[in-house]
């Protein structure tokens, strides 16, 4: 029977290690984002098994410890762990999707590195997501890739499994062809995206840019967002993301939830709240927001 991959730099289960005085050595609990949050209820459906990173670096684990963790994920959370160093880590995910994909895909050139270096490790943890995709996938799988971190995966695993299904979706903006062209391994990139058989946004402004970019840097002609290339037909779409809202609705009536919502409105008041969740990063806009509250 057919089952869905699911293949993202961070799994829906995050693993750290146990403080101090604990009986166990790790903890496990649900990731934090909104890839992880928006995908974790259609993981929970049977015939399905997540790829991604664990949340601690392979050298910081024995190999016992390594074996734990990877047995425990199998086991419990229907999740595949992918071996990572501290090194793949700082030149892979702060270097590469950090410094060089995140600033540019967000309008920032002025803050992108192009650092050769952090190329060839994105291009290694790549091959290592593939190597464990292939421990696990069939040829009549659904495989869905994830995200930036993975651009060049669906093109390895589309070369090595050519009758298998594969959907990559984009949870960042895809900019302009006259931002993205900025990008010195822009050709790989592409290519890499277009081994899927379908490739999704969250608005159909990406899904242009995408299509301007393919046609102008592969000459890769569409036809109502269908795209042919290599001598297969891949399909682009805008997907916009939302989450499981009967779980997240429902949830106003378990009494743990209105217990906290008492104990907020008792602290807060008669004052005025205004909430607001999102990272300390540069492109959240969050002084422009403190402005606007203003």
């Amino acid at each position: 029977m057919a089952k869905t991959i699911l293949v993202s730099n961070r799994m829906s289960t995050s693993v750290s290690r146990a403080q101090d005085g604990s009986d166990e050595r790790f903890h496990f609990k649900q990731s934090m984002g909104g890839l992880a949050t928006g995908l974790k209820s259609m993981h929970e459906k049977e015939g399905s098994l997540w790829v991604g990173w664990s949340g601690i670096a392979s050298d910081e684990l024995s190999s016992d410890e390594a074996a734990e963790i990877s047995n425990t994920l199998q086991n419990t959370y229907k999740s595949v762990p992918v071996s990572l160093s501290s090194e793949d880590l700082e030149l892979f995910y702060y270097g590469f999707c950090n410094r060089t994909i995140w600033p540019l895909f967000h309008y920032f050139p002025t803050y992108t590195e192009y650092d050769t270096a952090t190329w060839d490790a994105y291009k290694q943890v790549n091959q290592k997501f593939f190597d464990r995709v292939m421990d696990v996938a069939e040829e009549d799988d659904y495989i869905w890739v994830h995200d930036y971190h993975l651009m060049l995966l669906p093109k390895m695993l589309k070369d090595a499994l050519p009758q298998s299904r594969i959907g990559f979706f984009l949870h960042i903006p895809f900019p302009s062809y006259e931002v993205f062209r900025l990008l010195p391994w822009r050709t790989e990139l592409l290519r890499g995206l277009l081994g899927s058989d379908l490739v999704g946004f969250h608005t159909y402004d990406y899904a242009r840019h995408f299509l301007s970019s393919i046609r102008r840097i592969l000459a890769a002609e569409h036809h109502m967002a269908q795209v042919r290339y290599d001598n297969r037909m891949i399909r682009v779409d805008a997907f916009p993301m939302g989450i499981d809202y009967e779980k997240y609705s429902n949830a106003l009536d378990l009494p743990e939830v209105q217990q906290e919502r008492e104990r907020v409105q008792q602290e807060v008041s008669t004052n005025k709240l205004i909430l607001s969740v999102d990272r300390l990063d540069y492109s959240k806009g969050i002084p422009l927001r403190l402005k606007a509250f203003h």
